[in-house]
């Protein structure tokens, strides 16, 4: 039985973003370097409007990194996000995805569990061979995204459980980007060379 009025379930309001952070957790979204860590999780509410605050919690994950580490992992990490609340059940009423950040010696391992896919699928991991070439082709209202491509094409390494009533999606991004596609971008004359 439900305590709320059907109305006010069906109403939107504006709340800061802030409040959405979890008493004792604001250094996670701070973007700045804090109390060292090995690991961090945290528990986010399946709502699209809640990315800044995601973007934050990765960002602030790599703040001790370099630029350009920080912002390919919060990228990538973004990327996870995103599939938790375009496929997954994460995205229902009152459903929450969470993001672990394990960071290490020699770079940081993102694992966004769900709440379980959509649609019915059979239990066993994702592979490359799954995701569709990246091509100019698709993207934003072209039918598909980009987003475990850019993972694949980026990351050091990724997977995920094979389970898809829970999925936990992951990635590994070493600290040392110089072999890494992403510091091959020249962008000096306007132009992206992958």
């Amino acid at each position: 039985m439900s305590v709320f009025s059907p109305e006010l379930t069906t109403r939107e309001a504006t709340v800061p973003l802030a409040s959405f952070i979890k008493p004792f957790h604001a250094h996670y979204f701070s973007r700045t370097v804090g109390t060292p860590f090995r690991k961090r999780k945290y528990a986010f509410a399946g709502l699209p409007s809640l990315m800044p605050l995601v973007r934050a919690f990765l960002d602030t994950s790599a703040a001790e990194r370099s630029t350009d580490y920080r912002y390919l992992f919060t990228l990538l990490g973004s990327e996870l996000a995103n599939n938790a609340l375009a496929h997954s059940l994460s995205s229902e009423h009152g459903q929450t995805y969470s993001l672990t950040v394990d960071r290490g010696a020699r770079g940081m391992t993102l694992t966004c569990q769900d709440q379980g896919t959509r649609q019915p699928m059979a239990s066993g991991p994702l592979t490359a061979t799954d995701l569709p070439v990246l091509t100019p082709e698709m993207g934003p209202g072209k039918g598909q995204g980009i987003g475990l491509g850019l993972v694949n094409a980026l990351a050091d390494r990724w997977g995920d459980n094979g389970n898809p009533k829970f999925r936990q999606v992951w990635f590994h991004l070493s600290y040392d980007l110089t072999h890494n596609p992403w510091s091959q971008i020249n962008t000096e004359e306007g132009e992206v060379e992958c």
